[in-house]
């Protein structure tokens, strides 16, 4: 079964130790949508974030993490009982990996857990003529958080998708509109403190290019559960166009660029960062009401 990553990873052109690491992470990602799916996880969840614009939409810049909402809320709703399903998955195409739920003390909408297996043995076994695996920390980890919004906020629309990889499998996920109404919601509500995120500035460009619609329903109930905005308020496009360029000259550009810069290979595409850029591109921006 080594030969299904194997095609997987062949994929993924690997200039560096990062660049392997990067790519066997995001075939990981895969084997678990796969798992997932398998399991009836997208009978009631959809997949959303970065790495679902990735994986479905062409985002040409790596993403960590894997994202997912109910399609309704449930507060009752177990994640741990897909565990067991998960790691089989993964377990039966060589790969050791074990999951861990994450367990928080503060009452959270939030079901998180990580996928964790060590490094440098599955680099190894992967890229077994690898010489840049000797310098890999053996205890190094490769960590993939996935987290389930189990109160979702309303208004989503959802779409199926289809891989092949390692095995044909279905996902739903959230339709591009809805999808950028939630990277919006990061963009305007997300606490950067010191560290500007760029991954969202960078996700809003590539949604700007795409000329995708906002689905403003779903970004209005985004808002209002954050308190960004209140529930009588008319969120209309000229409203939006205002919120977001007011963010836009509150950025620090040079953190933001260096938030990215590791996940993405053209670091040219950042060079025109600036206030002045995003305030520009944003006029065109499309809503669906």
């Amino acid at each position: 079964m080594e030969t299904i990553i194997s095609q997987m990873l062949a994929m993924y052109p690997s200039h560096s130790a990062n660049d392997e690491k990067n790519a066997l992470t995001e075939v990981i990602q895969e084997i678990t949508l796969c798992g997932l799916s398998r399991a009836g996880f997208f009978r009631y969840a959809a997949f959303y974030g970065g790495t679902a614009l990735r994986i479905f939409y062409g985002l040409d810049r790596f993403s960590e993490d894997l994202d997912f909402s109910l399609v309704a809320p449930d507060a009752d709703f177990d994640l741990k009982k897909y565990f067991s399903v998960l790691e089989s998955e993964l377990h039966s195409v060589g790969l050791n990996f074990k999951i861990e739920e994450k367990v928080k003390t503060a009452r959270s909408n939030i079901k998180s857990a990580f996928l964790k297996g060590n490094t440098k043995e599955h680099i190894l076994s992967f890229y077994k003529d690898d010489r840049s695996a000797e310098k890999i920390n053996p205890s190094e980890m490769i960590r993939i958080k996935f987290e389930v919004d189990i109160d979702p906020p309303s208004y989503a629309t959802f779409e199926n998708k289809y891989r092949l990889l390692p095995s044909p499998y279905q996902v739903k996920l959230y339709d591009a509109p809805s999808l950028f109404a939630g990277k919006l919601h990061a963009v305007l509500c997300r606490a950067w403190k010191n560290r500007v995120k760029g991954r969202d500035l960078y996700d809003y460009v590539f949604y700007l290019s795409r000329k995708t619609p906002v689905n403003m329903p779903h970004l209005k109930a985004r808002l209002v559960d954050s308190g960004f905005v209140d529930e009588g308020s008319d969120l209309t496009r000229e409203a939006l166009i205002t919120m977001l360029c007011n963010r836009f000259a509150a950025i620090d550009y040079q953190q933001a660029k260096q938030d990215v810069q590791p996940f993405v290979k053209d670091k040219t595409k950042l060079d025109i960062w600036s206030a002045e850029f995003f305030t520009e591109i944003t006029k065109d921006i499309l809503v669906r009401e």
